[in-house]
């Protein structure tokens, strides 16, 4: 039974969105840290599932955050001695990636606005992806992306522009590289933040953001339905049952 979640957040406008929602559907408590404002990390026992969201920064600006460097630990701590339920969003993605020994970089483009993501061979058949189609469409926001796999992790999706979209690690790890999180309020609160607004201009030209935000919010309900779908697989430990 699922009671408590700890919450790492790096961003005022980067919340839990729609996960912290099914969290709360369950009865789940959430404690959120925010780490950009130097909230320390707290004893990781309490806790049933740790949900680490996006942000501006990369894991490699520890000069600039030097938070980060604790948040790694911690995230080193729970997957690979706690093993319990993981579930990362963009920079969550690339975290999970380097604190359990895999490498990330920049991208070799930017991939940001409404992206087309398709299941891996390996994602079609996976307990972690089950309910999901071959191909869906998410938001895309991010310049870095996993360059080299941590030992025993497998990717379930990707995209034209970044091989690692979905990725597991072991039976209670997950994270993607799209922002499964959204809720239209969210997509209105990141225009008001200038450094995103810049990456869509540079990437899809001038007066992006009201592009890209017409496109989405049609699209809402159904990755939403993607999202539940991923995020239940996790916490109702499918793949475990499935590898009974």
């Amino acid at each position: 039974m699922l009671s408590r979640a700890l919450v790492f957040q790096h961003m005022d406008d980067e919340p839990p969105g729609l996960y912290g929602a099914f969290l709360e559907e369950r009865g789940v408590t959430l404690d959120t840290v925010m780490l950009h404002r130097g909230e320390a990390i707290p004893s990781l026992a309490p806790y049933d599932v740790l949900l680490v969201m996006g942000g501006a920064m990369d894991v490699w600006e520890t000069g600039a955050n030097p938070w980060l460097i604790d948040e790694k630990a911690a995230i080193r701590e729970w997957v690979m001695a706690r093993n319990r339920p993981y579930f990362g969003v963009c920079l969550g993605l690339q975290l999970l990636a380097e604190a359990a020994g895999g490498t990330v970089g920049l991208a070799k483009a930017a991939e940001v606005g409404i992206g087309k993501v398709s299941l891996t061979g390996t994602g079609r058949c996976h307990a972690m992806t089950a309910a999901l189609p071959k191909q869906f469409r998410f938001m895309q926001w991010h310049h870095a992306e996993v360059k080299q796999l941590p030992e025993g992790a497998e990717v379930l999706a990707s995209s034209a522009v970044s091989p690692v979209q979905i990725m597991s690690l072991g039976d209670c790890a997950l994270a993607t590289q799209f922002h499964g999180e959204l809720t239209p309020d969210l997509v209105d609160r990141w225009a008001h933040l200038p450094q995103y607004r810049q990456w869509l201009d540079e990437a899809l030209g001038a007066g992006a953001y009201e592009r890209v935000r017409a496109q989405a919010l049609p699209l809402m309900p159904l990755m939403a339905k993607h999202s539940r779908a991923l995020f239940t697989n996790l916490l109702d430990a499918r793949a475990l049952r499935a590898a009974a």
